[in-house]
């Protein structure tokens, strides 16, 4: 009797919290969702603006100084991007408002003029600021009511979920793929394992804020592949092949990121001067390979690529302007940029070896993103809900392949290997 009694006790508790969580979720969903969209639809407008007046990348530089600037009047020039939010869901780490708010000003700037960086990374930034500050919210409410009702009682662990579902809720609504962005959420804090508690919240906000994106017909990437291959032998070694290479180019994406951005902070320390030049040089560059190409985000890239129309050394182009932007002080996030790496790596390894470069630029945007993230399972539902189920055993193999085999290396410093990729093994026996 009294098992019986626990049992419901808990079921009744269980009910209780989901419902709760259903509605925070939602209430995340809906905010941090309408922000997110907002951004997108400023995102959309800037790359515009960008493309059909040429002129403003010599803005560039100037754009630079004033993004240091904003960040030196709100006081916040140490921080550390998207390390911030990953050490908030590890460590409960305090994310202060003027994140979302530099993040959102200082990536619209950076793609007005023309520097090569992504929104997805950005909106990572804002969605964990954002969550965190409604968790900070909800936490000061249940000081005040949560003596006298144990369902309004909000305590760290409850504000890490809704620093999680903040950022689900966002990268959902930006770019349209909200299975992703749930496990995104779960995925970028810690190498090999998931936080499963916050299945739920991660998951609902993401829905919510996908349904409101729809809705006001926010804009979204539609990709196709141009040509159907079927589940086959020798596509399947194809892809094997690929997606190791691909784990190669994800280390030297992320190697060639963190190395510009150390290397220079290390020769320039004027912020100012590190920023004016690094524009100026987007510019050179710009002229010297004599194409607007590798501008902005990468979306032209990744369109390109998947018709099987690109230059063969534009995957190494794209990480140079990449690394040159966001090593120099600019802001904005990598997770498009590598898209368009892996994309354009694709559609080189199809060329020479001619196999499908369309389902192959496909395959490389994935590698990519999974190698540089260490997010096996978002980059898997990216793949099936930007591409579609058809090529789905292709997708998992790429997946697999580029997550064993792209090492340690990350985007994202604060990221916790709990579990080895690979199993360490003594090649001689233990001596008796």
């Amino acid at each position: 009797m009294q098992n019986h009694l626990e049992t419901s006790k808990n079921a009744g508790f269980n009910t209780l919290q989901f419902i709760r969580w259903i509605i925070l979720s939602t209430i995340t969903g809906l905010g941090i969702g309408l922000v997110a969209i907002i951004f997108n639809y400023d995102m959309t407008f800037a790359n515009k603006l960008r493309t059909e007046n040429p002129w403003l990348l010599f803005c560039l530089p100037f754009a630079g100084l004033a993004i240091v600037a904003l960040y030196r009047l709100f006081n916040y020039e140490k921080n550390k991007g998207t390390d911030e939010i990953v050490e908030g869901i590890q460590n409960h780490r305090y994310i202060p408002l003027r994140m979302a708010i530099l993040i959102f000003a200082s990536t619209i700037l950076t793609v007005l003029c023309g520097g090569s960086v992504g929104r997805e990374g950005a909106a990572v930034q804002i969605g964990g600021s954002l969550g965190k500050q409604l968790g900070e919210r909800f936490n000061r409410l249940s000081e005040r009511f949560g003596s006298r009702f144990a369902f309004l009682r909000f305590n760290e662990q409850d504000q890490k979920l809704l620093l999680m579902s903040g950022v689900a809720a966002a990268f959902s609504a930006l770019f349209g793929t909200p299975l992703a962005a749930a496990f995104l959420a779960l995925e970028m804090a810690n190498v090999g394992i998931m936080y499963y508690t916050a299945l739920v919240p991660c998951v609902w906000s993401s829905i919510v804020a996908y349904l409101l994106a729809v809705g006001m017909k926010s804009p979204m990437d539609h990709l196709h592949i141009t040509e159907e291959v079927a589940l086959e032998l020798p596509f399947s070694l194809h892809t094997l092949l690929l997606s190791a290479l691909c784990a190669l180019v994800s280390i030297l994406f992320c190697t060639f990121v963190h190395h510009a951005r150390h290397k220079i902070q290390d020769l320039i320390k004027n912020a100012y001067i590190r920023v004016f030049i690094g524009g100026t040089a987007v510019i050179l560059m710009t002229f010297l390979f004599q194409t607007d190409a590798y501008l902005g985000p990468g979306m032209n890239l990744i369109e390109e690529a998947l018709e099987g129309h690109v230059i063969p050394f534009a995957f190494l182009l794209k990480i140079l302007f990449t690394a040159v932007t966001i090593g120099t002080g600019f802001k904005g996030g990598e997770i498009v940029p590598s898209f368009a790496t892996g994309a354009t790596f694709g559609v080189l390894y199809g060329s020479l070896l001619g196999v499908n470069p369309s389902l192959c630029a496909a395959l490389g945007m994935i590698a990519v993103f999974c190698g540089v993230t260490n997010c096996p399972v978002t980059a898997l539902l990216i793949g099936l809900e930007l591409f579609g189920f058809d090529h789905a055993p292709y997708f998992l193999i790429t997946v697999a392949v580029s997550y064993m085999l792209s090492g340690s290396v990350s985007l994202y410093h604060s990221q916790t290997i709990v579990h080895a990729k690979i199993e360490k093994m003594s090649l001689l026996s233990e001596e008796e």
